[in-house]
């Protein structure tokens, strides 16, 4: 089935759209209550790494954002390696949609098995030009959800439950109006408040300051 983006905006549940922010970020740090910031959502959070972590960093991403595709690809890994497998970070990963089609990708990493979450957004990441930017944002998301194990029947349920989109954009609405983020990537490293695709170099520098 061929279908326009209007067409695949007014067909799913994703015609309530959400609101599309700058990608601009302050260059001031600020600092937000860390407990209130570690409540989980509706959904439950994301987690990897140690819970008695020293340090804790949350992550707020859109799927369709450059910026956040490029610290997954660049920063991520040694991140990953260096401090989340080592013990000394918790790594959580919130939705922050900056568009319809951003709302749609994360709602197909929570319809996946839970245990697949950070795999396929990585994968996401990894192949964002493919899905993200393109004439028909259906036809590309459905053949990009059968490459990691949806078929068309599972793609259309997973995309018109409006519960699932409710969730996922109150993550969002709480990510902006409690703790302001307000671009992607956001993050909070034990509470304080970091905007933009930071290098392994900076994030390290900040980590080994909280350890």
């Amino acid at each position: 089935m061929t279908q326009t983006r209007r067409q695949f905006l007014k067909t799913t549940a994703l015609a309530a759209a959400t609101l599309s922010l700058a990608t601009t970020g302050s260059a001031f740090a600020q600092s937000v209550n860390e407990e209130e910031l570690l409540k989980p959502g509706p959904l439950g959070d994301k987690i990897l790494g140690d819970e008695n972590a020293p340090v804790t960093i949350v992550e707020y991403a859109s799927m369709t954002c450059g910026h956040c595709a490029n610290f997954h690809k660049s920063t991520w890994p040694e991140l990953k390696k260096q401090y989340i497998e080592t013990g000394k970070v918790r790594f959580i990963f919130r939705e922050f949609p900056l568009d319809p089609v951003a709302a749609a990708a994360f709602m197909l990493a929570r319809c996946a098995p839970q245990d697949k979450y950070f795999e396929i957004v990585d994968i996401m990441f990894d192949s964002q030009r493919s899905w993200a930017f393109t004439d028909n944002p259906y036809q590309s998301l459905l053949d990009f959800s059968k490459q990691i194990g949806f078929t068309q029947e599972s793609f259309e349920e997973c995309l018109t439950n409006q519960g699932l989109l409710d969730a996922v954009n109150a993550v969002k609405d709480r990510g902006a109006n409690e703790f302001g983020v307000n671009s992607t990537p956001t993050f909070f490293i034990n509470g304080e408040k970091h905007s933009g695709a930071l290098s392994i170099e900076n994030m390290g520098k900040i980590i080994e300051e909280n350890l």
